[in-house]
């Protein structure tokens, strides 16, 4: 999940890019807020019987995580120690009123919060209400326009989901990420926000032993990675398709760029001068290629899908230009765009995006 909507919100954008144009925000609003079969935690969406693999992580935040140093980890918990009595109250609100805003709850805080990064020092109780969301106390339930809505983790999501040893999570955490990438080195069975489940190495060797797993070697590039065994014969359609910048095919750069020889880095918060692609870029998958990028942003005012540059990787043609006309049609129907506004397009494709 991220905020950012140049030309929607990620998750929507991660959704049409899977579900083309059928899919509909209005069902994953559905899905979150009156099903509960979904949930967010730690700016992802998820199943909400997947709780139980989720739930490892929260119990273990902060000594856990959340991703970053140990001296972060250290510091969450020791903010968390000396703000106890603040963290009472904010609970204690909740279970008597909520589900609630963070401006509806007071700010009590003993010792104050200091992020050091983007978000800037004094916003204390929201920064209350992320650690206890860390931890799996409180839950997003709702939204009041861009507020987010939070009430007790007990009362948004089911507390009887058997408990599972950390085996058991493991091995479904390392064979669920070899079904997710494909081909996958070991740095990539990470849990949710700390880093890879303890017991990993044994469940990968486990779901080797078992032929659920096998190693892989790729052409080219040095250590080895590993396959789920039945993705190597399941048949493929290739399909042409804009992603998020934020996509997980995309996320873990530098997997990216090994397997796909595609160098791509989000340039959001580089300043316009220095950015080489543009501000908000969707990566082109074609088939099993990334054949380009897409500086995209929708003019909500006008309904035009405005496309400063369009880029082509190396060793692409007119075809290539060709599907991702089809593939920046499709999104402009998704998004309900009444046109749109090319800018600098690659001279191969420019018969094809003209067109």
């Amino acid at each position: 999940m991220d905020p950012t909507s140049a030309v929607a919100r990620t998750e929507h954008l991660v959704l049409f890019s899977r579900l083309g144009t059928r899919f509909r925000v209005a069902e994953l609003e559905r899905m979150l807020w009156q099903e509960r079969s979904l949930f967010e935690y730690w700016v992802h969406i998820l199943p909400t019987d997947d709780l139980w693999v989720h739930r490892l992580s929260m119990h273990r935040y902060p000594t856990g995580g959340p991703r970053g140093s140990l001296k972060s980890r250290q510091k969450a918990a020791e903010w968390m120690a000396a703000n106890a009595a603040f963290r009472r109250y904010v609970l204690r609100e909740l279970r008597a009123k909520g589900p609630l805003r963070a401006r509806d709850l007071e700010d009590r805080i003993a010792d104050g919060y200091h992020s050091g990064g983007w978000t800037g020092d004094g916003r204390n109780v929201a920064a209350m209400l992320d650690e206890l969301w860390n931890g799996g106390e409180v839950m997003i339930v709702g939204r009041d326009g861009q507020q987010r809505l939070w009430d007790l983790t007990e009362r948004s999501l089911p507390a009887d989901q058997p408990r599972r040893s950390q085996r058991e999570i493991a091995r479904e955490i390392v064979e669920r990420q070899l079904r997710a990438r494909g081909l996958a080195k070991t740095a990539n069975f990470g849990m949710m926000f700390d880093g890879r489940p303890p017991g990993w190495e044994r469940a990968l060797a486990e779901l080797v032993k078992e032929g659920v797993a096998v190693p892989a070697r790729v052409d080219g590039l040095e250590g080895e990675y590993y396959a789920h065994t039945e993705l190597l014969d399941l048949p493929w359609t290739p399909r042409t398709v804009l992603l998020s910048p934020f996509d997980d095919l995309v996320s873990q750069r530098g997997h990216t760029e090994a397997l796909f020889d595609f160098f791509f880095r989000l340039e959001i918060y580089v300043p316009r001068a220095e950015r080489r692609w543009g501000y908000f870029v969707l990566p082109i998958l074609h088939g099993d290629r990334l054949i380009g990028r897409v500086d995209a942003k929708l003019d909500r005012a006008t309904g035009v899908l405005r496309l400063p540059a369009v880029h082509a990787e190396p060793g692409t043609g007119s075809s290539h230009g060709a599907a991702a006309r089809r593939a920046i049609d499709e999104l402009a129907r998704w998004l309900g765009a009444t046109d749109v506004a090319y800018g600098e397009v690659p001279r191969d494709w420019r018969a094809a995006l003209a067109g």
